[in-house]
């Protein structure tokens, strides 16, 4: 097709501007490789193929053609009106998002049509200018993505206005003084909007849906927080009501239908702080060296029946939500805390797991069936770890306790609770030579006094006792998936929701691997899921406790991809399991009661639930709880300016936590609080960003500012409203 034969005829631009179009428009819907592009064209020497690269960059710049990667092309099928998500930022530097999930395009303010973050729209794209990156302008709002907000209120003489924290508006919402609701200056307010800018009015005019009260109020706080994020800060009264009507008395039936193991020793270990207790465990000696254990986790969908109004409710939530200083929770607090809850010396209703496991860690055979329990003990897992301690174990080693003492274990239930801790090891063993990923990450905590305020503040890290319950929560939700996608070749699995979690970003785990040579340490980037997360755990050992350890796994991390809810199953990547979903806290997860009703109804003969049905819920939770992670997030930020706002002007030692373009961010090593140094403030030289190397270097004096350096910081600012902390480098 092409004349690029080595040492013959040279080809012209235009010619090859020709070959190259023809080719494309020959290949639509296909991503094209530079080498199968040269290969097909016949291009074959070096001054070739730097002419074909040149003359691609220029087809992109035109839009005939699309960049996938650094490497490959697609012809733009696309033309010149597309729908799509616009996104806002205060700034003014707005884009637009296409619905294919393209690269974003830039669009000006005064080409967005007063579009809101998070709008469908339509866009045109405007004629490329040279030298300009490609611009869009908003020539139609489809759908707006919410109506109502939240801020503060300022008012006036004449007028009323609500200023949003996140100053994302060209003006304030307008509120007519007869739309107040009695909400006067500076107090938080939910604010509907009832009149959209259009070409004669350019203001948002809106009216008061409801007062939060005064800003800085602890319970405001984090109400308003809650209702920036559209999530629910109070319990509809109907519902609540519908909840206090359920008795949650057993019936003679109920223990009919129930395998009954009330005479088992059964425990529930939580946080200390915990009255949700969703799953508990129990452990009995059937032959020597066999063992009976049993997850029971609370029977939620006894109660609660599908379409009843608690369900839409809990359908709606989805989740429930952590702030710092309270839960939000998905039921109502009658059955959450009292009727579903495995609290002890009461019988509840359980949906459970029971497996026969020898000393090995080998499972013999395992059930799925309704039961009915009574928990023995409430243990915190502070009261579980000290046990253990106290019995020889050694905290972070993944060893057991030694074989028991002459006289026995210290402690009530020592036997029980050491053997489950035994086997939850083995199989956390086998999980990780298995290819499952080693995160231990660490959870920001505060200690909150009676009037909300946060006294201190540090990273909590996950000990045995926690590793215990969690490995057999993982053994429970992945034998429940395998019992309904596990089928014979040919057949097809009944609708389940999974937990899915798909392989690593392929870039950012080059971008990982290029970054990391630098500290002498290799990653696969290449080969099977097992062969990538073996070299990742083997990365982690590596750097366990070098000064650049938090700086490679904050990199590692992104190139993680997020676990989400799905009836398509993908398997899950993190865990190594080929199956997954989430059966174990229906009290505080909608998919886990999901999960509970479609095993039933299975159980029963049941036909496959309605695939399309479940993907759509499925869609919603993974949305939700999203949602939810950025609020617990944001009242993590606003607890760690509260706690930082007394220490103004104070020097703390820090590591720098992460790079932009706009300024970089420290974490102080005392209490873990994170603020940014503006960049406006390194005014020592010019720094450029270095986004592959995760780092600001100085051109004049070449001073760089790397992640994971060690920096010394002084507190500048402190401001609530925004939930920012500034920091300034100290002297």
């Amino acid at each position: 097709m092409g004349k690029g034969k080595k040492g013959g005829k040279r080809m012209t631009k235009k010619q090859l501007s020709e070959q190259l179009q023809g080719f494309f428009s020959s290949q639509p819907g296909k991503t094209l490789s530079f080498k199968e592009i040269f290969r097909t064209l016949r291009l074959d020497t070096h001054p070739l193929k730097m002419l074909a690269i040149d003359i691609m960059e220029e087809m992109v710049w035109d839009d005939f053609i699309t960049k996938v990667t650094d490497s490959s092309y697609t012809l733009n099928t696309k033309g010149q009106l597309q729908e799509g998500t616009f996104l806002r930022k205060s700034n003014g530097k707005n884009s637009f998002l296409p619905e294919d999930g393209g690269s974003p395009i830039f669009v000006s303010e005064r080409n967005s049509m007063w579009a809101l973050n998070g709008d469908r729209v339509k866009v045109s794209f405007m004629a490329r200018r040279e030298k300009h990156i490609k611009e869009a302008q908003v020539i139609e709002i489809l759908e707006r993505k919410k109506d109502q907000f939240v801020g503060r209120l300022r008012v006036d003489k004449s007028l009323a206005y609500l200023v949003t924290p996140e100053n994302t508006f060209v003006h304030d919402i307008i509120i007519p003084k007869s739309k107040l609701k009695g909400g006067q200056s500076d107090d938080k307010a939910i604010v509907k909007i009832t009149q959209w800018p259009d070409a004669e009015h350019k203001n948002l005019i809106g009216e008061v849906i409801d007062v939060l009260g005064q800003t800085g109020d602890n319970d405001v706080e984090m109400n308003t927080i809650l209702a920036q994020y559209g999530l629910p800060y109070k319990y509809p009264k109907v519902v609540e009501d519908a909840a206090n009507s359920i008795t949650g008395e057993i019936t003679k039936q109920d223990e009919a239908e129930r395998e009954d193991f009330r005479d088992v020793f059964t425990c529930t270990i939580d946080p200390k702080d915990a009255k949700d207790f969703d799953d508990a465990l129990s452990i009995k000696l059937l032959d020597k060296g066999l063992w009976q254990v049993g997850v029971h986790i609370a029977d939620v969908s006894h109660y609660v029946t599908e379409g009843s109004i608690i369900d839409k409710e809990a359908v709606k939530r989805a989740t429930s939500i952590y702030l710092v200083d309270r839960t939000i929770p998905m039921l109502p607090e009658r059955l959450c805390n009292f009727i579903c809850s495995l609290r002890p010396d009461e019988d509840k209703l359980t949906y459970s797991v029971i497996f026969n496991i020898d000393e090995e860690a080998n499972i013999k055979s395992w059930r799925v069936v309704h039961t009915i329990i009574r928990s023995n003990r409430r243990y915190a897992y502070e009261e579980v770890q000290q046990l253990l301690e106290d019995n020889g174990v050694v905290d972070g080693t993944g060893e057991p306790a030694p074989v028991a003492p002459v006289g026995g274990y210290k402690g009530e239930n020592a036997d029980q609770l050491i053997m489950l801790d035994r086997i939850a090891k083995m199989f956390r063993a086998k999980r990780f030579k298995n290819g499952a990923v080693k995160f231990d990450r660490e959870e920001l905590h505060f200690d909150i006094d009676e009037t909300g305020k946060p006294t201190r503040c540090y990273f909590k890290r996950s000990k045995d006792a926690n590793k215990l319950v969690e490995e057999f929560m993982l053994l429970a939700n992945r034998t429940v998936a395998e019992s309904i996608g596990k089928v014979k070749n040919g057949a097809k699995a009944k609708t389940l929701p999974y937990r899915i979690h798909d392989n690593p970003d392929p870039q950012k785990l080059e971008t990982l691997r290029q970054f990391i040579v630098k500290f002498g340490y290799r990653v696969k980037t290449e080969g099977t899921k097992g062969a990538t997360a073996r070299s990742l755990n083997k990365l982690m050992d590596d750097c366990d406790g070098k000064p650049e350890q938090k700086m490679i796994q904050s990199v590692a991390l992104r190139a993680m991809m997020k676990a989400k809810y799905s009836v398509h199953n993908i398997g899950h990547f993190g865990l190594a399991f080929d199956y997954y979903t989430h059966f174990t806290s229906p009290i505080r997860r909608y998919p886990d009661t999901m999960v509970h009703r479609l095993l039933t109804r299975y159980a029963e003969g049941g036909r496959s639930a309605n695939e399309k049905h479940y993907e759509e819920l499925c869609e919603h939770c993974s949305d939700m709880e999203i949602i939810s992670q950025n609020a617990e997030r944001d009242s993590i930020k606003y607890k760690m300016v509260e706690f930082m706002s007394d220490k103004l002007g104070e020097v703390f030692d820090a590591h720098i936590s992460g790079i932009t373009s706009y300024g970089v961010y420290a974490e102080i090593d005392e209490n873990h609080c994170e603020g940014m140094i503006p960049m406006r403030d390194l005014d020592d030289d010019y720094y450029d960003f270095d986004e592959r190397n995760f780092c600001l270097r100085g051109r004049r004096h070449h001073h760089t500012y790397q992640l994971g350096d060690p920096i010394k910081i002084k507190v500048a600012k402190a401001n609530l409203e925004r939930k920012q902390l500034d920091f300034g480098l100290s002297e």
